[in-house]
């Protein structure tokens, strides 16, 4: 897998003139053109992305999915992420690339938080959609990164970095307010999630159910169904997991004479001690202790 290291490997792949810092760079993609090299087919980066891209004619792939970029989106990659570029069908349209490499944030409190911003890891089917006034509040921060790339002191790394967090914060807040605009596709998909859930332990389970399995199961990342959750419920996937878990449990050891060990086993667990211990942990009574309160 060929992987592009350094903010200077990019530039040139795009044509670009050495970039005035060699941590942070912001790209304009009407200025670029992606060299024909064999780094497309298969690649990975060191560094993360953030792309403003409108009217971009050609696809991605990033991961197991493609993503035809037909109309102004903002998607995020994080370092070391697998992805394509299809050059035969690439046209650069417009737009922005803000490209900065994890040691800039070193000794900064971002270094720490930026894994809390979970759409790093979207699939890029999950790509942010923006209103035009959104889209003028990110370029304007993305020229302020750029002028600020242009003189170098001890001040730089702290004014872009300042700036760097306002954006993914921005983005935050848009990717909230677009998990709640989409009420209608949002509610299938909630939908869909309860039925999963339901199926899942209404069948011979065949082991513990994993956030990643369920993502899997809807065609989304992990993180973003679980901030789809959390946006409309209060709760991220694996507290409904939880959830819908001990209130299976509940339910054996109320309706059935099955041992703790045995409802464990149906559950999805190994080990007996570790459903007992998550099932005192969210009901503060062990299962015993419910089955003879219950009864």
């Amino acid at each position: 897998m060929n992987a592009i290291n350094s903010i200077s490997e990019f530039h040139r792949l795009l044509s670009l003139a050495e970039p005035r810092h060699p941590l942070v760079s912001v790209i304009n993609l009407a200025g670029s053109v992606f060299l024909e090299d064999e780094v497309w087919k298969g690649f990975i980066n060191r560094f993360y992305c953030v792309a403003l891209k409108r009217e971009v004619k050609g696809k991605i792939r990033y991961g197991q999915q493609h993503y035809d970029y037909d109309k102004g989106v903002l998607s995020f990659t994080a370092p070391n992420q697998v992805q394509q570029l299809d050059l035969q069908n690439m046209e650069c349209g417009s737009g922005y690339l803000l490209i900065f490499h994890p040691d800039f944030l070193l000794q900064h409190t971002l270094a720490n938080n930026i894994h809390h911003y979970g759409f790093f890891d979207y699939a890029v089917n999950e790509a942010l959609h923006l209103s035009a006034e959104e889209e003028d509040d990110l370029i304007t921060i993305l020229h302020k990164i750029d002028k600020e790339c242009q003189h170098i002191d001890k001040h730089t790394q702290e004014i872009i970095l300042t700036q760097i967090e306002s954006l993914l914060k921005y983005s935050n807040r848009f990717y909230e307010r677009q998990f709640l605009t989409r009420k209608n596709n949002n509610s299938a998909l909630l939908t869909r999630f309860e039925q999963l859930l339901d199926d899942y332990y209404n069948s011979e389970v065949p082991g513990l159910l994993t956030v990643q399995y369920i993502a899997a199961q809807m065609n989304l990342s992990p993180n973003y169904l679980s901030d789809l959750l959390r946006i409309h419920t209060g709760q991220n996937t694996q507290q409904h997991i939880h959830e819908k878990l001990i209130a299976k449990a509940k339910e054996k050891l109320s309706t059935t004479r099955l041992s703790v060990s045995e409802i464990a086993y149906t559950l999805g667990f190994e080990h007996a001690q570790s459903f007992s211990t998550l099932f005192k942990k969210k009901t503060n009574l062990s299962p015993l202790e419910f089955r003879r309160a219950f009864n």
